[in-house]
């Protein structure tokens, strides 16, 4: 098994275990490829919910440029609102999830068909 299957397998797991959601695998492995490599980079494949810059960062380039929305307060509650149903005390916010979760509380997936 490959790395990035090794994550993408982690990543199910949360979703899972962190999360309550049962992961359409197919989607989770694109959201995770189209993650590049940050994923095998430990700062770079999380998400710190407490540092700003790093929630300009998800909005910027993942909201905006990639699932292509316009800026708003709607896109900072909807980052908070994953944040929390990953869990606010989970150290460990796996990027690839979080995208994975954005992308279908905005019901995005179509930009990775």
């Amino acid at each position: 098994m490959s790395a990035r299957e090794e994550l993408i397998k982690k990543y199910a797991a949360d979703l899972k275990e962190k999360c309550g959601v049962t992961p359409n695998m197919d989607l989770l492995t694109k959201v995770t490829i189209g993650c590049g490599p940050s994923i095998y980079n430990a700062d770079s494949s999380t998400v710190a919910g407490s540092q700003q810059s790093e929630l300009d960062t998800v909005k910027k380039n993942f909201l905006i440029k990639k699932l292509g929305l316009t800026d708003g307060l709607a896109l900072d509650i909807a980052i908070q609102t994953v944040l929390e149903q990953y869990g606010k005390t989970n150290k460990h916010k796996y990027r690839a999830v979080v995208y994975y979760l954005l992308t279908l509380h905005f019901k995005k997936e179509s930009v990775y068909k």
